[in-house]
């Protein structure tokens, strides 16, 4: 049944009036017996639809609505009150006051409607041609019936110049596993550490857009990094599966190269929020909104709270209230919701697998004098089987460089993984002979003489069968050896 408050006074005395002659419509009197039903019930007393007083119809009212609602298709539409032809007109408003209203509310888009009233008599005292200022609660109507209302503040991006508002809409996907949202949460108190120090704790969490299912919830120390990011991912997929698309927003670990990437080759499309607009992502700041009123506030007692405590508190949280709490927004609990489906999801992969999903492809030149690339300043050995790559591919992630991935830059398979440079290990100046050199014998290694190469060979042919004579002249040995042999007789003599 509807709120009476909120029904409209014309549809109620539209039910009312078809109330007070339903018995006439249901069960017709008998011919000649209508005045006296219509006497009839015009002698009774009925409640006013609006302040519930007790009062009479007269019977020539009651036979009025009888006519009315006879032959009509909709009895309780042909008794309900005629619309004014002046609805929504605003006719005690001027043309110049109108003008005068939407001109504060362009010039001041933030002042109040009594403001604005106020300001309009101010006004209308300066330009007596103005006439008359009608009263407050008009102004307020005419205001709101056009759209008028007070502004919240713009916020920095709204203010620049090639912002272009959008209009706002809820939206859910129609299967879990759909789309899951993320986000950073920085906890309102501080948590104690071993080293008997305060520090900020941030919440990483994960839900499913569809059932509102908290796919992992974990805190950390300090601000939000790309390796808690990612390090709450995997726990999420580990968990409950992987998801068709993941919404974040533009935070520096979103959208780092090793989550993009990671994503990507989990085949999980990633959406991003528009800069500085929470309202996109209102689902996640709705659970926000439970961790500190509910989880929080059971918390508030302990003095003591540490990054252990409160992480074993917000799982038992999550798995005995929130998900077992009826949403007030989907009608159920998200457990429920969540196993009724339908899904989308898709088996996770191993833990191996994950980590190295999740790391940033870079390409290194090798170095051929002992076999290493360098990535983020580190060092790293290549095996002598991957020697004769001349730019190796491999896959980093910078939390994390005490190894590396070598992968096939085609078709992006795990090769080997390399780890840093052991110089001490090194020292000990044993050496293993490359593979193909200790095979092969002495012979094969020293080059064989072929003599002239067959191209200078093809000119020298070429050039013989022109018949053009030498182009030098070339010089006789002989007489240079007589003129040899003379000048040492004198040096002798």
């Amino acid at each position: 049944m509807a709120n009476e408050t909120t029904t409209p006074a014309r549809v109620r005395w539209a039910r009312f009036r078809f109330g007070i002659i339903a018995s006439l419509l249901s069960s017709p009197p008998d011919p000649g017996e209508l005045a006296a039903s219509i006497t009839a019930l015009a002698a009774r007393t009925w409640r006013h639809p609006s302040t519930g007083e007790v009062i009479r119809f007269s019977a020539k009212s009651i036979e009025r609505w009888f006519y009315t609602a006879r032959g009509e298709q909709d009895p309780i539409v042909a008794l309900e009150r005629k619309v004014p032809s002046h609805a929504g007109t605003h006719p005690s408003l001027s043309t110049a006051v109108a003008d005068e209203i939407r001109t504060l509310r362009r010039q001041h888009p933030r002042w109040s409607y009594r403001l604005v009233h106020d300001n309009l008599a101010a006004i209308a005292r300066q330009k007596p041609e103005l006439g008359g200022i009608p009263g407050y609660a008009t102004v307020c109507r005419f205001m709101k019936h056009h759209g008028l209302g007070k502004r919240r503040k713009a916020r920095r991006h709204e203010q620049e110049p090639d912002f272009v508002p959008r209009e706002r809409r809820s939206f859910e996907v129609s299967h879990v596993h759909g789309l899951w949202h993320c986000d950073f949460h920085k906890a309102k108190r501080k948590v104690l550490t071993a080293s008997g120090e305060r520090e900020i704790a941030t919440l990483f969490g994960l839900l499913d857009d569809r059932s509102r299912v908290c796919c992992h919830a974990q805190w950390y120390l300090g601000d939000e990094k790309t390796e808690s990011f990612v390090h709450g991912l995997s726990q999420g997929f580990a968990k409950r599966g992987l998801p068709r698309g993941l919404l974040s927003d533009n935070g520096a670990p979103m959208i780092a190269a090793e989550t993009r990437e990671g994503l990507e080759r989990l085949s999980i499309e990633h959406h991003t929020t528009l800069p500085r607009t929470p309202e996109q992502n209102g689902k996640q700041e709705v659970f926000w909104a439970q961790v500190e009123g509910r989880l929080m506030a059971m918390l508030e007692g302990e003095a003591e709270l540490t990054l252990e405590l409160l992480n074993r508190a917000t799982q038992a949280w999550v798995e005995h209230e929130y998900h077992r709490r009826v949403h007030s927004e989907i009608g159920q609990s998200p457990l429920d919701r969540w196993l009724a489906g339908p899904t989308v999801g898709r088996p996770c992969p191993s833990s191996d697998e994950l980590r190295r999903a999740f790391r940033m492809e870079v390409s290194r030149k090798q170095r051929r004098s002992d076999g290493t690339i360098t990535v983020a300043g580190v060092r790293y050995e290549i095996p002598s089987a991957f020697r004769t790559l001349v730019r190796p591919t491999v896959r980093v992630a910078r939390w994390d460089l005490s190894s590396v991935d070598l992968v096939d830059p085609r078709r992006g398979l795990h090769l080997t993984t390399l780890f840093p440079i052991d110089k001490e290990r090194n020292a000990d100046r044993r050496r293993r002979a490359h593979v193909e050199l200790s095979a092969a014998g002495p012979s094969e290694l020293t080059p064989a003489r072929a003599g002239v190469a067959p191209l200078m060979r093809q000119y020298m042919a070429e050039y013989a069968a022109t018949g053009l004579p030498p182009a030098y002249i070339p010089r006789d040995t002989t007489i240079d050896n007589q003129d040899d042999s003379n000048d040492d007789e004198e040096t002798t003599t």
